[in-house]
């Protein structure tokens, strides 16, 4: 009896540290998921700054280009010859200061000041606009198509603009700044119809009989 008891000590030590080595393993293989998920949390709330900033570059973006739209209308207005352009263009003008007033009250949501960066899309708009009016002869329905045609790739350029800004609001779960981003959105896609409607009603035809 008293061998088998000594045979018996050495397997219990055994057991004792094999038990041991799984608790430290159990122990280490925790810790290593707590740095990896602490890791992967890291990165996800960086990759979300990042496309907020993202976010917020592109509305100083269009912030510019409506603020600089705010200054050309004036001048599509003199030049059109039509009656109902010129005010087309002068409803555009208090649309775009209503406007800007939003994306104001968005950069305030959003934590951010309103400030402005150059958008190179809409600064190649108002050029080309521009040029219309300097290659084409006052008084005439061919100036006045011409005039149309650039106001509205202005107006499809902000259509894909707001649109996309909408869904980002979207995805970053802020209902209000979409909510206030697609009432701009349907203000452009309106002002769009009015201008497709007005060419088509008389200055194209006019305009291709000169």
């Amino acid at each position: 009896m008293e061998t088998k008891a000594k045979k018996e000590t050495p397997s219990k030590k055994e057991d004792g540290k094999a038990k041991a080595e799984i608790k430290k393993k159990d122990v280490a293989e925790s810790k290593a998921d707590t740095k990896k998920s602490a890791k992967a949390t890291s990165e996800k709330n960086n990759g979300g700054e990042e496309f907020r900033q993202f976010f917020i570059d592109e509305l100083k973006d269009i912030l510019w280009a409506e603020k600089a739209l705010l200054k050309a209308l004036p001048k599509m207005r003199k030049a059109a010859t039509g009656k109902e352009l010129a005010q087309s263009f002068d409803k555009h003008q208090s649309e775009t200061e209503g406007q800007i007033a939003i994306l104001e009250q968005v950069f305030e949501i959003m934590g951010e000041k309103p400030k402005t960066k150059k958008c190179e899309a809409m600064d190649g708009l108002i050029s080309e606009t521009e040029s219309i009016i300097s290659d084409t002869e006052k008084g005439t329905a061919i100036r006045d198509a011409g005039l149309i045609l650039a106001a509205q790739k202005v107006e499809h350029y902000e259509i894909a603009t707001y649109g996309t800004l909408a869904a980002f609001a979207d995805a970053m779960q802020q209902a209000k700044v979409a909510k206030l981003l697609r009432s701009i959105l349907s203000d452009e896609k309106k002002s769009d119809k009015d201008l497709t409607a007005l060419a088509l009603e008389s200055i194209n035809e006019e305009a291709s009989e000169e």
